[in-house]
Protein backbone atom coordinates (compact mmCIF):
# COMPACT_ATOMS: atom_id res chain seq x y z
CA UNK A 1 0.00 0.00 0.00
CA UNK A 2 1.19 3.40 -0.82
CA UNK A 3 2.67 5.65 1.99
CA UNK A 4 0.88 7.52 4.29
CA UNK A 5 0.59 11.09 3.53
CA UNK A 6 -1.33 14.36 4.33
CA UNK A 7 -4.60 15.48 3.00
CA UNK A 8 -4.06 18.15 0.93
CA UNK A 9 -2.00 16.13 -1.23
CA UNK A 10 -2.77 16.67 -4.45
CA UNK A 11 -5.46 14.37 -5.99
CA UNK A 12 -3.90 13.96 -9.14
CA UNK A 13 -1.09 11.55 -7.31
CA UNK A 14 -3.59 9.51 -5.11
CA UNK A 15 -4.83 6.49 -5.67
CA UNK A 16 -7.93 6.07 -5.70
CA UNK A 17 -8.57 2.79 -4.19
CA UNK A 18 -6.12 3.58 -0.61
CA UNK A 19 -6.67 7.24 -1.23
CA UNK A 20 -2.82 8.10 -0.40
CA UNK A 21 -0.02 8.63 -2.51
CA UNK A 22 0.92 6.28 -5.48
CA UNK A 23 3.48 3.55 -5.00
CA UNK A 24 4.47 2.11 -7.81
CA UNK A 25 2.18 3.26 -9.97
CA UNK A 26 0.76 1.46 -13.02
CA UNK A 27 -2.00 2.35 -15.63
CA UNK A 28 -4.75 0.30 -16.36
CA UNK A 29 -5.84 0.13 -20.66
CA UNK A 30 -8.52 2.46 -19.94
CA UNK A 31 -6.29 5.43 -18.46
CA UNK A 32 -6.75 5.47 -14.88
CA UNK A 33 -3.67 4.62 -12.46
CA UNK A 34 -3.51 3.04 -9.51
CA UNK A 35 -0.85 1.46 -7.71
CA UNK A 36 0.47 -1.58 -8.44
CA UNK A 37 -0.26 -3.67 -5.00
CA UNK A 38 -3.95 -2.11 -4.40
CA UNK A 39 -5.15 -3.11 -7.80
CA UNK A 40 -3.64 -6.84 -7.65
CA UNK A 41 -5.57 -6.45 -4.74
CA UNK A 42 -8.98 -5.97 -6.20
CA UNK A 43 -8.40 -8.64 -8.87
CA UNK A 44 -6.87 -11.11 -6.28
CA UNK A 45 -10.36 -13.30 -5.63
CA UNK A 46 -11.87 -12.19 -9.28
CA UNK A 47 -12.10 -14.24 -12.46
CA UNK A 48 -12.97 -10.93 -14.20
CA UNK A 49 -10.13 -7.81 -14.47
CA UNK A 50 -11.92 -4.57 -14.28
CA UNK A 51 -11.56 -1.05 -13.11
CA UNK A 52 -12.34 -0.13 -9.99
CA UNK A 53 -12.91 3.53 -11.34
CA UNK A 54 -14.77 3.59 -14.10
CA UNK A 55 -15.86 -0.17 -13.98
CA UNK A 56 -14.75 -1.03 -17.76
CA UNK A 57 -14.39 -4.72 -17.87
CA UNK A 58 -11.09 -6.39 -19.49
CA UNK A 59 -11.11 -9.52 -21.65
CA UNK A 60 -7.81 -10.80 -19.87
CA UNK A 61 -5.73 -9.53 -17.12
CA UNK A 62 -3.60 -6.73 -18.36
CA UNK A 63 0.67 -6.81 -18.19
CA UNK A 64 0.68 -3.85 -15.53
CA UNK A 65 4.04 -2.25 -15.70
CA UNK A 66 4.87 0.61 -13.56
CA UNK A 67 4.19 4.28 -14.86
CA UNK A 68 7.74 6.28 -14.84
CA UNK A 69 6.45 10.09 -15.67
CA UNK A 70 3.79 9.46 -12.22
CA UNK A 71 6.64 7.82 -10.04
CA UNK A 72 8.72 10.59 -11.24
CA UNK A 73 6.46 13.52 -10.07
CA UNK A 74 5.35 11.66 -7.08
CA UNK A 75 9.30 11.08 -5.86
CA UNK A 76 9.73 15.22 -6.17
CA UNK A 77 6.63 15.43 -3.98
CA UNK A 78 8.13 13.15 -1.40
CA UNK A 79 11.69 13.25 -2.03
CA UNK A 80 12.76 11.17 0.90
CA UNK A 81 10.47 8.08 0.02
CA UNK A 82 9.06 7.78 3.90
CA UNK A 83 5.87 9.05 5.46
CA UNK A 84 6.83 12.49 5.33
CA UNK A 85 4.81 13.71 2.02
CA UNK A 86 5.79 16.95 0.82
CA UNK A 87 1.43 18.37 0.82
CA UNK A 88 0.60 21.88 0.80
CA UNK A 89 -1.55 22.09 4.07
CA UNK A 90 -5.03 23.75 2.88
CA UNK A 91 -4.95 26.32 5.58
CA UNK A 92 -2.20 28.10 3.78
CA UNK A 93 -3.98 29.28 0.85
CA UNK A 94 -6.11 31.17 3.02
CA UNK A 95 -5.70 34.68 3.57
CA UNK A 96 -7.05 35.03 6.72
CA UNK A 97 -5.77 31.75 8.13
CA UNK A 98 -3.45 30.74 10.87
CA UNK A 99 -0.48 28.89 10.64
CA UNK A 100 -1.12 25.50 11.13
CA UNK A 101 0.75 23.67 14.00
CA UNK A 102 2.04 20.86 11.76
CA UNK A 103 3.92 22.31 8.94
CA UNK A 104 6.32 25.00 8.28
CA UNK A 105 6.30 26.25 4.76
CA UNK A 106 9.61 27.47 3.36
CA UNK A 107 8.70 30.11 1.17
CA UNK A 108 11.44 28.65 -1.79
CA UNK A 109 9.54 28.33 -4.44
CA UNK A 110 10.86 26.59 -7.31
CA UNK A 111 9.25 26.05 -10.62
CA UNK A 112 8.96 22.65 -12.97
CA UNK A 113 7.66 21.71 -15.55
CA UNK A 114 6.89 17.78 -15.80
CA UNK A 115 5.00 15.72 -18.68
CA UNK A 116 2.20 14.87 -16.84
CA UNK A 117 -0.30 12.06 -17.58
CA UNK A 118 -3.14 14.55 -18.75
CA UNK A 119 -1.38 17.34 -20.43
CA UNK A 120 1.78 19.52 -19.50
CA UNK A 121 1.60 21.24 -15.95
CA UNK A 122 3.87 23.33 -14.10
CA UNK A 123 4.17 22.35 -10.41
CA UNK A 124 4.80 25.01 -7.81
CA UNK A 125 6.88 22.88 -5.46
CA UNK A 126 6.77 23.83 -1.37
CA UNK A 127 9.11 22.53 0.66
CA UNK A 128 6.87 21.35 3.92
CA UNK A 129 8.87 19.52 6.65
CA UNK A 130 7.21 17.88 9.90
CA UNK A 131 7.99 19.73 13.40
CA UNK A 132 6.60 15.88 14.52
CA UNK A 133 8.14 12.94 14.31
CA UNK A 134 8.02 11.00 10.82
CA UNK A 135 5.25 9.15 11.62
CA UNK A 136 1.89 10.46 11.05
CA UNK A 137 -0.98 8.48 12.86
CA UNK A 138 -3.70 7.37 10.71
CA UNK A 139 -7.66 7.72 11.15
CA UNK A 140 -9.48 4.78 12.29
CA UNK A 141 -13.05 3.96 12.24
CA UNK A 142 -14.95 5.60 15.22
CA UNK A 143 -17.46 2.28 14.69
CA UNK A 144 -15.21 -0.54 14.61
CA UNK A 145 -14.87 -3.10 17.62
CA UNK A 146 -11.14 -4.27 19.13
CA UNK A 147 -9.88 -4.56 15.10
CA UNK A 148 -10.28 -0.71 13.78
CA UNK A 149 -10.46 -0.09 9.75
CA UNK A 150 -9.05 2.99 8.46
CA UNK A 151 -11.95 5.27 8.70
CA UNK A 152 -12.10 6.54 4.56
CA UNK A 153 -14.84 9.16 5.07
CA UNK A 154 -15.30 11.73 8.20
CA UNK A 155 -19.36 12.96 9.24
CA UNK A 156 -19.51 16.34 10.71
CA UNK A 157 -23.08 16.04 11.47
CA UNK A 158 -22.49 12.86 13.61
CA UNK A 159 -18.98 13.97 14.37
CA UNK A 160 -17.90 10.51 13.66
CA UNK A 161 -15.34 8.40 11.23
CA UNK A 162 -16.23 5.58 9.35
CA UNK A 163 -14.66 2.60 7.33
CA UNK A 164 -15.97 1.47 3.87
CA UNK A 165 -18.43 -0.92 6.21
CA UNK A 166 -19.73 1.52 8.70
CA UNK A 167 -20.42 4.32 5.83
CA UNK A 168 -22.20 2.24 4.02
CA UNK A 169 -25.49 3.78 6.07
CA UNK A 170 -24.58 6.99 4.95
CA UNK A 171 -24.81 6.19 1.69
CA UNK A 172 -28.25 4.11 1.51
CA UNK A 173 -30.32 5.79 4.38
CA UNK A 174 -32.44 8.94 3.03
CA UNK A 175 -32.12 10.82 6.30
CA UNK A 176 -28.38 9.91 6.70
CA UNK A 177 -27.45 10.68 3.12
CA UNK A 178 -28.01 14.57 3.80
CA UNK A 179 -24.98 14.41 6.47
CA UNK A 180 -22.01 16.28 5.86
CA UNK A 181 -19.36 13.96 4.47
CA UNK A 182 -15.46 15.06 4.20
CA UNK A 183 -12.00 12.93 3.65
CA UNK A 184 -11.20 11.04 6.70
CA UNK A 185 -9.58 13.66 9.31
CA UNK A 186 -8.07 13.21 12.58
CA UNK A 187 -8.42 16.59 14.15
CA UNK A 188 -12.09 16.64 13.43
CA UNK A 189 -12.78 19.62 16.61
CA UNK A 190 -10.80 21.80 13.22
CA UNK A 191 -14.31 21.18 11.64
CA UNK A 192 -16.68 21.44 14.35
CA UNK A 193 -18.30 24.77 15.93
CA UNK A 194 -16.76 25.10 19.40
CA UNK A 195 -19.40 26.60 20.93
CA UNK A 196 -22.69 25.28 19.60
CA UNK A 197 -20.93 21.59 18.70
CA UNK A 198 -22.15 22.22 14.95
CA UNK A 199 -20.51 21.86 11.72
CA UNK A 200 -18.59 24.42 10.51
CA UNK A 201 -20.80 25.07 7.43
CA UNK A 202 -20.89 29.01 6.69
CA UNK A 203 -18.05 31.45 6.69
CA UNK A 204 -18.79 35.29 8.11
CA UNK A 205 -17.49 37.57 5.33
CA UNK A 206 -17.52 40.41 8.48
CA UNK A 207 -15.55 38.65 10.44
CA UNK A 208 -13.48 36.66 8.24
CA UNK A 209 -13.90 33.16 10.31
CA UNK A 210 -15.63 29.88 9.61
CA UNK A 211 -19.58 29.59 11.62
CA UNK A 212 -22.16 27.48 12.00
CA UNK A 213 -25.84 27.52 11.31
CA UNK A 214 -26.43 28.19 15.06
CA UNK A 215 -23.78 31.17 14.81
CA UNK A 216 -25.65 33.11 12.11
CA UNK A 217 -28.76 32.67 14.35
CA UNK A 218 -26.87 34.94 17.61
CA UNK A 219 -23.66 37.07 17.26
CA UNK A 220 -23.47 36.75 13.50
CA UNK A 221 -27.02 37.04 12.58
CA UNK A 222 -26.66 39.89 10.61
CA UNK A 223 -23.48 39.33 9.24
CA UNK A 224 -22.73 38.36 5.90
CA UNK A 225 -21.86 34.98 5.57
CA UNK A 226 -21.99 33.17 2.70
CA UNK A 227 -21.68 28.75 1.93
CA UNK A 228 -17.92 27.63 3.28
CA UNK A 229 -17.79 25.80 -0.20
CA UNK A 230 -18.70 29.49 -2.07
CA UNK A 231 -15.94 31.16 -0.07
CA UNK A 232 -13.12 28.75 -0.82
CA UNK A 233 -13.78 28.90 -4.65
CA UNK A 234 -13.23 32.49 -4.25
CA UNK A 235 -10.46 32.17 -2.61
CA UNK A 236 -9.37 29.63 -4.84
CA UNK A 237 -9.87 31.74 -7.80
CA UNK A 238 -8.32 34.64 -5.99
CA UNK A 239 -5.49 31.80 -5.19
CA UNK A 240 -5.41 31.29 -8.87
CA UNK A 241 -5.46 35.32 -9.65
CA UNK A 242 -2.04 35.72 -7.21
CA UNK A 243 -0.94 32.61 -9.58
CA UNK A 244 -1.29 34.31 -12.49
CA UNK A 245 0.53 37.72 -11.05
CA UNK A 246 3.26 35.90 -9.53
CA UNK A 247 3.69 34.03 -12.80
CA UNK A 248 4.20 37.18 -14.69
CA UNK A 249 6.16 39.01 -11.71
CA UNK A 250 8.74 36.11 -12.81
CA UNK A 251 7.97 36.46 -16.06
CA UNK A 252 8.70 40.06 -15.84
CA UNK A 253 12.11 39.12 -14.16
CA UNK A 254 12.68 37.17 -16.64
CA UNK A 255 12.55 39.68 -18.76
CA UNK A 256 14.67 42.12 -17.15
CA UNK A 257 17.30 39.36 -16.30
CA UNK A 258 17.60 39.20 -20.01
CA UNK A 259 17.52 42.92 -20.94
CA UNK A 260 20.02 43.04 -18.72
CA UNK A 261 22.72 40.63 -19.74
CA UNK A 262 22.31 42.11 -23.25
CA UNK A 263 22.84 45.58 -21.82
CA UNK A 264 26.21 43.97 -20.38
CA UNK A 265 26.49 42.38 -23.81
CA UNK A 266 25.83 45.61 -25.71
CA UNK A 267 27.73 47.62 -23.50
CA UNK A 268 30.76 45.33 -23.98
CA UNK A 269 30.70 45.76 -27.47
CA UNK A 270 30.24 49.51 -27.25
CA UNK A 271 33.08 49.78 -25.02
CA UNK A 272 35.39 47.35 -27.11
CA UNK A 273 34.38 50.33 -30.28
CA UNK A 274 35.01 52.99 -27.87
CA UNK A 275 38.74 51.74 -27.04
CA UNK A 276 39.79 50.92 -30.50
CA UNK A 277 38.39 54.83 -31.32
CA UNK A 278 40.43 56.26 -28.24
CA UNK A 279 43.23 54.39 -28.96
CA UNK A 280 42.70 55.79 -33.03
CA UNK A 281 42.29 59.27 -31.76
CA UNK A 282 45.20 59.56 -29.39
CA UNK A 283 47.73 57.44 -31.23
CA UNK A 284 46.51 60.55 -34.58
CA UNK A 285 47.38 63.43 -31.50
CA UNK A 286 50.32 61.40 -30.27
CA UNK A 287 51.59 61.40 -34.29
CA UNK A 288 50.90 65.52 -34.29
CA UNK A 289 52.85 65.66 -31.05
CA UNK A 290 55.89 63.61 -32.83
CA UNK A 291 55.60 65.34 -36.02
CA UNK A 292 55.55 68.92 -34.29
CA UNK A 293 58.81 67.69 -32.02
CA UNK A 294 60.82 66.89 -35.33
CA UNK A 295 59.69 69.27 -37.13
CA UNK A 296 60.83 71.56 -34.31
CA UNK A 297 63.81 70.05 -33.80
CA UNK A 298 64.97 70.14 -37.76
CA UNK A 299 64.16 73.60 -37.73
CA UNK A 300 66.45 74.46 -34.88
CA UNK A 301 68.88 72.90 -36.12
CA UNK A 302 68.75 74.27 -39.64
CA UNK A 303 68.52 77.82 -37.74
CA UNK A 304 71.69 76.97 -35.92
CA UNK A 305 73.27 76.41 -38.97
CA UNK A 306 72.30 79.14 -40.64
CA UNK A 307 73.52 81.04 -37.67
CA UNK A 308 76.65 79.48 -37.76
CA UNK A 309 77.17 80.11 -41.67
CA UNK A 310 76.39 83.53 -41.03
CA UNK A 311 78.82 84.15 -38.53
CA UNK A 312 81.54 82.34 -40.59
CA UNK A 313 80.92 84.65 -43.72
CA UNK A 314 80.70 87.93 -41.13
CA UNK A 315 84.37 87.14 -39.34
CA UNK A 316 85.75 86.37 -43.15
CA UNK A 317 84.60 89.51 -44.31
CA UNK A 318 85.92 91.39 -40.65
CA UNK A 319 89.56 89.40 -41.24
CA UNK A 320 89.10 91.46 -44.63
CA UNK A 321 88.39 94.69 -43.53
CA UNK A 322 91.12 94.51 -40.67
CA UNK A 323 93.82 93.24 -43.38
CA UNK A 324 93.19 96.07 -45.47
CA UNK A 325 92.98 98.75 -42.68
CA UNK A 326 96.73 96.98 -41.22
CA UNK A 327 97.78 97.46 -44.67
CA UNK A 328 96.57 101.18 -44.62
CA UNK A 329 97.85 101.80 -41.24
CA UNK A 330 101.48 100.42 -42.11
CA UNK A 331 101.58 102.46 -45.09
CA UNK A 332 99.78 105.77 -42.78
CA UNK A 333 103.32 104.76 -40.50
CA UNK A 334 105.75 105.18 -43.03
CA UNK A 335 103.98 108.66 -44.53
CA UNK A 336 104.49 110.01 -40.64
CA UNK A 337 108.04 109.32 -40.62
CA UNK A 338 109.23 110.82 -44.02
CA UNK A 339 111.32 113.96 -44.57
CA UNK A 340 110.02 114.40 -48.26
CA UNK A 341 108.04 117.33 -47.95
CA UNK A 342 106.57 117.21 -51.03
CA UNK A 343 105.72 113.31 -50.98
CA UNK A 344 103.77 113.70 -48.05
CA UNK A 345 101.65 116.47 -49.62
CA UNK A 346 100.89 114.71 -52.51
CA UNK A 347 99.96 111.16 -50.50
CA UNK A 348 97.88 112.71 -47.58
CA UNK A 349 95.23 113.73 -49.68
CA UNK A 350 94.36 109.64 -50.22
CA UNK A 351 95.66 108.16 -47.15
CA UNK A 352 93.66 110.79 -44.72
CA UNK A 353 90.62 109.33 -46.27
CA UNK A 354 88.80 106.11 -44.31
CA UNK A 355 88.46 103.61 -45.51
CA UNK A 356 85.65 102.29 -47.39
CA UNK A 357 84.30 99.41 -44.70
CA UNK A 358 81.14 97.99 -43.20
CA UNK A 359 79.45 99.76 -40.53
CA UNK A 360 79.47 96.68 -37.82
CA UNK A 361 77.25 97.92 -35.10
CA UNK A 362 74.01 96.85 -36.00
CA UNK A 363 74.99 93.89 -37.44
CA UNK A 364 75.13 90.50 -34.43
CA UNK A 365 74.22 87.43 -34.86
CA UNK A 366 71.20 86.68 -32.39
CA UNK A 367 71.46 84.33 -29.64
CA UNK A 368 68.27 84.16 -28.59
CA UNK A 369 66.07 81.17 -29.87
CA UNK A 370 62.42 81.57 -29.54
CA UNK A 371 60.93 78.96 -31.70
CA UNK A 372 59.25 76.95 -28.64
CA UNK A 373 56.90 79.31 -28.60
CA UNK A 374 56.25 79.35 -31.90
CA UNK A 375 56.02 75.85 -32.15
CA UNK A 376 53.45 75.49 -29.41
CA UNK A 377 51.29 77.78 -30.88
CA UNK A 378 51.84 76.44 -34.58
CA UNK A 379 51.45 72.82 -32.18
CA UNK A 380 48.12 74.02 -30.94
CA UNK A 381 46.68 74.72 -34.32
CA UNK A 382 47.33 71.66 -35.80
CA UNK A 383 45.86 69.48 -32.30
CA UNK A 384 42.91 71.87 -32.29
CA UNK A 385 42.44 70.79 -36.11
CA UNK A 386 42.61 67.00 -35.40
CA UNK A 387 40.70 67.26 -32.36
CA UNK A 388 37.64 68.70 -33.64
CA UNK A 389 37.27 67.18 -36.81
CA UNK A 390 38.23 63.67 -34.64
CA UNK A 391 35.36 65.40 -31.95
CA UNK A 392 32.85 66.17 -34.84
CA UNK A 393 33.13 62.68 -35.68
CA UNK A 394 32.48 61.20 -32.36
CA UNK A 395 29.61 63.63 -32.11
CA UNK A 396 28.16 62.09 -35.59
CA UNK A 397 29.15 58.50 -33.98
CA UNK A 398 27.48 59.82 -30.35
CA UNK A 399 24.45 61.49 -32.09
CA UNK A 400 24.09 57.83 -34.43
CA UNK A 401 24.34 56.11 -31.47
CA UNK A 402 21.48 57.56 -28.93
CA UNK A 403 19.04 57.47 -32.28
CA UNK A 404 18.91 54.28 -31.47
CA UNK A 405 16.56 54.88 -28.46
CA UNK A 406 14.21 57.15 -30.53
CA UNK A 407 10.75 56.96 -29.37
CA UNK A 408 7.55 58.12 -30.98
CA UNK A 409 5.60 60.78 -28.91
CA UNK A 410 2.75 62.83 -29.59
CA UNK A 411 1.65 66.10 -28.44
CA UNK A 412 -1.01 65.82 -25.60
CA UNK A 413 -3.89 68.19 -26.28
CA UNK A 414 -4.95 68.26 -22.21
CA UNK A 415 -1.55 70.13 -21.28
CA UNK A 416 -1.51 72.81 -24.34
CA UNK A 417 -2.01 76.26 -23.73
CA UNK A 418 -5.15 77.42 -25.24
CA UNK A 419 -3.50 80.01 -27.66
CA UNK A 420 -1.63 77.27 -29.27
CA UNK A 421 -2.83 74.94 -32.48
CA UNK A 422 -2.32 71.42 -32.75
CA UNK A 423 -2.59 69.04 -35.74
CA UNK A 424 -4.58 66.54 -35.69
CA UNK A 425 -1.83 63.74 -35.70
CA UNK A 426 -0.23 65.72 -32.61
CA UNK A 427 2.79 66.29 -34.88
CA UNK A 428 2.91 69.66 -35.16
CA UNK A 429 1.94 73.15 -32.54
CA UNK A 430 2.15 76.80 -33.31
CA UNK A 431 0.71 80.10 -31.89
CA UNK A 432 -2.67 80.62 -33.39
CA UNK A 433 -2.66 84.46 -32.17
CA UNK A 434 -5.79 83.70 -30.14
CA UNK A 435 -7.42 81.53 -27.80
CA UNK A 436 -8.77 78.01 -29.02
CA UNK A 437 -12.07 77.95 -26.68
CA UNK A 438 -10.82 74.65 -25.21
CA UNK A 439 -11.97 73.51 -21.82
CA UNK A 440 -10.18 73.88 -18.53
CA UNK A 441 -8.02 71.51 -16.97
CA UNK A 442 -5.61 70.74 -14.01
CA UNK A 443 -2.87 70.17 -16.49
CA UNK A 444 -3.12 72.68 -18.81
CA UNK A 445 -0.46 75.58 -19.05
CA UNK A 446 -2.70 78.96 -18.65
CA UNK A 447 0.47 81.51 -19.18
CA UNK A 448 3.59 79.87 -21.10
CA UNK A 449 2.94 79.13 -24.85
CA UNK A 450 3.95 75.38 -24.59
CA UNK A 451 2.51 71.55 -24.50
CA UNK A 452 3.87 68.29 -22.93
CA UNK A 453 3.65 65.25 -24.77
CA UNK A 454 1.36 62.35 -24.27
CA UNK A 455 4.21 60.05 -22.95
CA UNK A 456 6.15 60.30 -20.04
CA UNK A 457 9.41 58.17 -18.92
CA UNK A 458 10.56 57.27 -15.41
CA UNK A 459 13.88 55.36 -16.50
CA UNK A 460 16.01 53.99 -19.48
CA UNK A 461 16.52 56.29 -22.72
CA UNK A 462 14.85 58.03 -24.64
CA UNK A 463 15.12 60.34 -27.78
CA UNK A 464 12.91 62.24 -29.96
CA UNK A 465 13.63 64.60 -33.17
CA UNK A 466 11.62 68.47 -33.73
CA UNK A 467 12.30 70.83 -36.80
CA UNK A 468 12.29 74.33 -35.85
CA UNK A 469 13.44 75.49 -39.76
CA UNK A 470 11.84 78.69 -40.49
CA UNK A 471 11.51 79.76 -36.34
CA UNK A 472 12.54 82.82 -34.81
CA UNK A 473 11.81 81.18 -31.17
CA UNK A 474 11.30 78.62 -29.94
CA UNK A 475 11.99 76.33 -26.62
CA UNK A 476 12.75 72.63 -26.44
CA UNK A 477 13.58 69.77 -23.93
CA UNK A 478 12.04 67.76 -21.01
CA UNK A 479 10.22 68.89 -17.73
CA UNK A 480 8.84 67.03 -14.41
CA UNK A 481 5.65 65.91 -14.18
CA UNK A 482 4.95 67.36 -10.79
CA UNK A 483 5.97 70.94 -12.07
CA UNK A 484 4.00 74.24 -11.59
CA UNK A 485 1.28 74.76 -14.84
CA UNK A 486 -0.45 77.77 -13.78
CA UNK A 487 1.12 81.27 -13.76
CA UNK A 488 4.50 82.37 -15.15
CA UNK A 489 6.89 79.42 -15.23
CA UNK A 490 10.89 79.69 -14.67
CA UNK A 491 13.20 77.52 -17.18
CA UNK A 492 15.69 76.02 -14.67
CA UNK A 493 16.70 72.80 -13.27
CA UNK A 494 15.69 73.63 -10.39
CA UNK A 495 12.03 73.92 -10.85
CA UNK A 496 11.98 70.97 -12.85
CA UNK A 497 12.72 71.99 -16.81
CA UNK A 498 15.53 70.74 -18.57
CA UNK A 499 15.61 73.24 -22.13
CA UNK A 500 17.58 74.78 -24.38
CA UNK A 501 15.85 78.43 -26.05
CA UNK A 502 15.87 80.31 -29.45
CA UNK A 503 15.39 83.64 -29.00
CA UNK A 504 15.53 86.97 -30.88
CA UNK A 505 16.50 84.99 -34.12
CA UNK A 506 20.26 84.23 -33.49
CA UNK A 507 20.49 83.91 -29.59
CA UNK A 508 20.57 80.42 -28.25
CA UNK A 509 20.38 79.65 -24.61
CA UNK A 510 20.95 77.05 -22.58
CA UNK A 511 18.32 77.25 -19.11
CA UNK A 512 20.63 76.87 -16.46
CA UNK A 513 20.67 78.65 -13.28
CA UNK A 514 22.05 81.43 -14.62
CA UNK A 515 21.71 80.80 -18.62
CA UNK A 516 24.61 79.62 -20.60
CA UNK A 517 24.83 81.71 -24.06
CA UNK A 518 25.44 79.34 -26.82
CA UNK A 519 28.02 80.18 -30.11
CA UNK A 520 26.57 77.81 -32.44
CA UNK A 521 28.38 77.48 -35.97
CA UNK A 522 25.14 76.80 -37.88
CA UNK A 523 21.73 77.79 -37.38
CA UNK A 524 19.78 74.12 -36.44
CA UNK A 525 16.91 73.33 -38.24
CA UNK A 526 16.46 70.08 -36.49
CA UNK A 527 16.98 69.43 -33.17
CA UNK A 528 17.56 65.97 -30.90
CA UNK A 529 16.88 65.60 -27.70
CA UNK A 530 17.99 62.66 -25.90
CA UNK A 531 17.65 61.59 -21.93
CA UNK A 532 19.59 59.21 -19.83
CA UNK A 533 17.34 58.84 -17.18
CA UNK A 534 19.48 57.05 -14.92
CA UNK A 535 22.90 58.92 -15.86
CA UNK A 536 20.59 62.39 -15.21
CA UNK A 537 21.44 63.65 -18.51
CA UNK A 538 20.20 65.49 -21.41
CA UNK A 539 21.63 66.43 -24.41
CA UNK A 540 20.73 68.62 -27.20
CA UNK A 541 21.82 67.71 -30.66
CA UNK A 542 22.02 69.96 -34.32
CA UNK A 543 20.50 66.67 -36.34
CA UNK A 544 21.53 68.28 -39.85
CA UNK A 545 25.42 69.30 -38.90
CA UNK A 546 25.41 66.04 -37.23
CA UNK A 547 26.67 68.52 -33.99
CA UNK A 548 26.27 68.79 -29.78
CA UNK A 549 24.52 71.96 -29.12
CA UNK A 550 24.36 70.97 -24.92
CA UNK A 551 24.35 68.76 -22.38
CA UNK A 552 22.73 69.03 -18.69
CA UNK A 553 24.55 66.80 -16.68
CA UNK A 554 24.55 65.31 -13.24
CA UNK A 555 21.21 65.99 -12.81
CA UNK A 556 18.92 63.28 -10.25
CA UNK A 557 15.55 62.74 -11.82
CA UNK A 558 13.07 61.14 -9.03
CA UNK A 559 9.47 61.39 -10.93
CA UNK A 560 8.31 60.83 -14.57
CA UNK A 561 9.42 63.28 -17.33
CA UNK A 562 7.68 64.54 -20.44
CA UNK A 563 8.86 66.14 -23.92
CA UNK A 564 8.36 69.63 -23.66
CA UNK A 565 7.44 71.94 -27.00
CA UNK A 566 6.98 75.71 -26.80
CA UNK A 567 7.04 77.62 -30.25
CA UNK A 568 7.12 80.71 -28.71
CA UNK A 569 4.74 83.77 -30.02
CA UNK A 570 4.23 84.22 -33.61
CA UNK A 571 5.77 87.59 -33.26
CA UNK A 572 3.24 89.36 -36.12
CA UNK A 573 4.18 86.59 -38.70
CA UNK A 574 7.65 86.07 -38.45
CA UNK A 575 7.43 83.22 -36.32
CA UNK A 576 4.62 81.18 -37.37
CA UNK A 577 6.30 78.19 -38.71
CA UNK A 578 5.06 75.64 -36.73
CA UNK A 579 7.25 72.89 -34.08
CA UNK A 580 7.42 69.40 -36.13
CA UNK A 581 7.82 66.06 -34.42
CA UNK A 582 9.53 64.12 -37.44
CA UNK A 583 10.42 60.21 -37.67
CA UNK A 584 13.72 59.12 -36.65
CA UNK A 585 15.78 58.44 -40.04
Amino acid sequence: MASSSGPALNEELQCSICLEVFTDPVTTPCGHHFCRTCLNKCWMNTQTCFCPLCKETFSKRPDLKINTTITEVVQHFNPLGSAVALAIPACFFSYQCKRDSKYSVDFDLTYKCYTSFKTVKCLLLFRVKEKLNLGESEVFCDICGERKQKAVKTCLTCPSSYCETHLEPHLSVPRLKKHKLINAVENLEDYICQKHERPLELFCRDDQTCVCLFCTEGEHKTHNTVPIEEESREKKNQLVQTQTDVHQMIQDRMKKIQEIKHSVELRKRNTEEERSSSVEIFTDLIRSIERCQSEQLKMMEEQQKAAEKQAEDLIKELHQEITELKRRNTELELLSHTEDHLHLIQMSSSLNTRPHTKNWTEIRIDSDVNSLKRALIQLKKTLGATLNEKLSQTVSTGLKFVQKFAVDVTLDPDTANSYLILSDDGKQVSDGDFEQGVPENPKRFDVGLCVLAKQGFSSGRFYYEVQVKGKTGWCLGVIRESIKRKGTITLKPEDGFWTVILRNENQYVACEHPFVFLSLRVKPEKVGVFVDYEEGQVSFYDVESRSHIYSFTGQTFIKKLFPFFSPCDNDEGKNSSPLIITPVR
